[in-house]
């Protein structure tokens, strides 16, 4: 059931039961985290790959990282993109746990569309299914994540709690949309900044709990909606 203080936008995320140690065994072992907000989220424009997390995204990733840090994670898989890196190195300094970095789950290249506002454009850049100039096609970005899912599910099978993986917005969505079995969730129209999406750790991998942010509720940190969700 949903809060009536999370937004309608956002996906079901009460109770969670894996942090109220009700889950079965082996259920929600990998957890997926989208980065905080960044002055370029907020701005709606599609980003260039060096973007940093803004102070509110700073603040954003303070607070999942103490809810993460409570789960008793085994490791950290992370986007070395300074958004995603910033956000797993706040989970870091709360688990003691040292990140490990992969380009497997870098946000989709948009090329020469990066540094563009994207309510300028005349189509729907997320949705775009052939390559922007200078690149990645929406094939080339699915079979990626397709692979960085697998990788991080053979990193699963050697650890004794739950995998972090830190990560974008268009990238856990196509995680959503293609490699998951959502049951009873439906994919949100937006992934929001720093929002869980918990998984079963092997394939066919199971959602347990999809974007939530009720870490954010009522700190003045909550989830914009008018941002810009992925780019």
């Amino acid at each position: 059931m949903m809060r009536a203080s999370i937004p309608q936008y956002l996906s079901v995320c009460s109770p969670p039961d894996h942090e109220r140690g009700r889950h079965k065994e082996g259920t929600m072992s990998i957890i997926l985290i989208r980065h905080g907000e960044t002055l370029l989220n907020a701005a709606r424009t599609i980003q260039p790959a060096d973007t940093p997390l803004a102070p509110r995204g700073l603040a954003q990733a303070e607070r999942v990282a103490e809810r993460i840090s409570a789960l008793k994670p085994a490791a950290i898989l992370a986007s070395d993109m300074p958004r995603a890196w910033q956000t797993a190195q706040a989970i870091s300094r709360s688990t003691g746990l040292t990140p490990i970095s992969t380009p497997l789950l870098w946000e989709r290249n948009f090329g020469d569309l990066r540094g563009r506002p994207y309510d300028t454009l005349s189509f729907n850049a997320m949705e775009m299914i052939e390559a922007p100039k200078n690149g990645e096609s929406m094939a080339s970005f699915h079979a990626r994540v397709t692979e960085a899912l697998a990788y991080a599910a053979k990193l699963r099978e050697s650890l004794t709690g739950p995998l972090i993986i830190v990560s974008h917005g268009l990238v856990i969505r196509a995680m959503l949309e293609n490699n998951i079995e959502l049951g009873a969730h439906s994919i949100p129209e937006r992934i929001g900044n720093t929002a869980i999406t918990t998984i079963s750790a092997h394939a066919p991998h199971r959602a347990e709990l999809v974007n939530c942010t009720v870490h954010l509720t009522g700190t003045g940190l909550a989830e914009d909606e008018h941002s810009l969700s992925g780019g």
